[in-house]
């Protein structure tokens, strides 16, 4: 007792390391094959084998064509998209899709197996790595839960930039915690962390280091545990992110100066304070968190009363490395949830570490061997698989554009005419069509459209929302007439109550109108008499 805090700012490290997390690491951290083998053929089966389905619109079509057209072109530096420069995120995620695409050939499994790919290593990460710190049990069941948490394993898996970087931000947090954790610095897992670090930030910008830094820095003035660095490895740390990084910074800001400042002001300071796009309330993550940690999220309660609990046992099961790996996770939600921009896979980074705590949990408590437990996990397991083995292939062939033969063949029919989308991106329609042409006016303002049109004679026209069309239609000059129009629809049950639920307008493909100019008559010219001087 008389150790007690004697100002404010001194309780919260005590309360942390004296009270919440006081334990030290008992466990055995020797690798066990049998749980190897689990976390290497459970995944696998769920993740590999479910990759060729239809692309989703609009982000997997985008990601799917960029790679395409920057592979067609023989272009590694600046990324492509319908044949203009696409400067909004880093070209890492790009980079192995072409690789994909030139071992396995271009189409969607290919280009799914890269996030797939994230998602497995992810997992082996949490494993391999969770067990120093927390012991092999622990990290089993962390690496257990993640496995089959749909918010990481059925959002990690879509093409997206956040299943990779999800990868190199959980490398960089665990391999920076080995760094420091112990009684002396280790140099070796401090550069590894470097250059998860510098991928990371290769991937979808800075991003990484506001995930890594924060946790770090608190858990080091929270325990009272900081074993030095130096600043000869803080720069070290700099160093490596920077020359994984500048090559291609510095190539693609020759070739197209308006990089920097596009990419870095607009679409990542601007983005989080003041968001032009994907607004959503505070709260917005709460639901996903929860839904995506099933089954897991069914032991919350116990895992909190477990935090809570002054019974000397518990306490001293409860380990500063526990801490870590809860308040990295938790810190990671907090982050986006101030971001005024959200969507859902932004917070996948924090699954990885909040499994692990959830699974350090169950590996102290009764929960390890209990029944409901491992039934829980046998039955997210089982609903996974019919997920991504029928479900979401279902339903990806009723939501894309390429979904009902004889759009699809119109599409195809048309690739030497003009086309355009209004007003959404359709790039899966380009990667199904080999196309780089697509012209899309961004703007809901048709006259952007209709100046378009009036430059062809004949043009084909992708409505990407319900109502498009015919608001289209009123505001169409004398000069443009709609010859033929398609609405997009499945025929059945399930294609109607997909559409109730959801709509069908931001998913896809509305309508495909043909849009014709008509010739104008020239008004009849009158003949006039021309009277010289002397002649009549």
């Amino acid at each position: 007792m008389t150790d007690r805090p004697r100002h404010f700012l001194a309780w919260m490290p005590y309360l942390w390391s004296r009270v919440l997390f006081p334990g030290t690491q008992t466990a055995s951290t020797t690798l066990r094959l049998p749980s190897l083998l689990l976390l290497i053929v459970l995944p696998a089966l769920l993740l590999y084998p479910t990759l060729q389905f239809r692309l989703l619109d609009p982000d997997e079509g985008r990601y799917a064509q960029i790679p395409r057209e920057m592979l067609a072109k023989g272009d590694w530096v600046v990324p492509h998209l319908q044949g203009q420069p696409y400067l909004d995120k880093p070209p890492l995620l790009y980079w192995l899709v072409m690789l994909s695409y030139s071992i396995f050939g271009v189409s969607e499994a290919p280009a799914r197996l890269i996030p797939a790919m994230a998602v497995h290593a992810t997992i082996l990460v949490v494993y391999l790595l969770g067990r120093r710190s927390l012991g092999e049990r622990s990290a089993f069941w962390g690496a257990l839960f993640l496995s089959i948490a749909p918010g990481f394993a059925g959002m990690g898996r879509i093409l997206l930039m956040d299943g990779l970087l999800t990868f190199w931000i959980t490398l960089a947090l665990f391999a920076t915690y080995e760094a420091i954790r112990g009684e002396r610095f280790l140099a070796r897992w401090w550069y590894l962390a470097a250059i998860a670090a510098g991928l990371g930030v290769l991937t979808k910008g800075p991003i990484p280091l506001l995930l890594v830094v924060p946790p770090i820095w608190l858990v080091r003035r929270l325990s009272g545990h900081a074993v030095p660095i130096g600043l000869k490895h803080l720069a070290g740390f700099l160093a490596v992110i920077a020359a994984v990084n500048l090559p291609w910074y510095t190539a693609v800001f020759m070739r197209e100066p308006i990089f920097l400042k596009y990419f870095f002001w607009e679409h990542n300071i601007l983005r989080f304070i003041k968001p032009f796009d994907h607004l959503q309330p505070v709260w917005y993550y709460m639901p996903i968190v929860l839904g995506g940690l099933l089954p897991g999220t069914l032991l919350l309660y116990a895992y909190a009363r477990y935090l809570m609990s002054g019974d000397t046992e518990k306490a001293g099961s409860r380990t500063p490395a526990q801490g870590f790996f809860l308040m990295a996770g938790l810190w990671c939600v907090f982050f986006f949830s101030m971001s005024g921009c959200k969507l859902p896979t932004y917070i996948l980074p924090a699954f990885p570490c909040l499994c692990l705590a959830l699974g350090d949990f169950v590996a102290r408590t009764k929960w390890n061997n209990a029944v409901v437990t491992r039934t829980g996990v046998g039955g997210m397991a089982a609903l996974l698989a019919f997920g991504f083995y029928f479900a979401i292939p279902w339903y990806a062939e009723l939501r894309s554009p390429m979904g009902i033969p004889e759009i699809a063949s119109k599409l195809h029919d048309a690739k030497k005419e003009p086309m355009f989308c209004f007003p959404r991106n359709v790039d899966s329609v380009a990667f199904y069509t080999g196309r780089d042409d697509l012209k899309s006016c961004r703007t809901k303002v048709s006259q952007e459209l209709v100046e378009e049109l009036i430059l062809h004679d004949r043009s084909v026209v992708l409505f990407t929302h319900r109502h498009s069309l015919e608001t289209f239609k009123q505001v169409l000059p004398p000069q443009l007439k709609v010859t033929e129009e398609t609405a997009v629809k499945h025929a059945g049950t399930g294609a109607k109550i997909l559409d109730d639920l959801v709509g069908d307008g931001p998913w896809g493909l509305c309508h495909v109108a043909v849009i014709e100019r008509v010739p104008q008559k020239r008004p009849p010219q009158t003949k006039r008499k021309l009277a010289y001087r002397g002649e009549e």
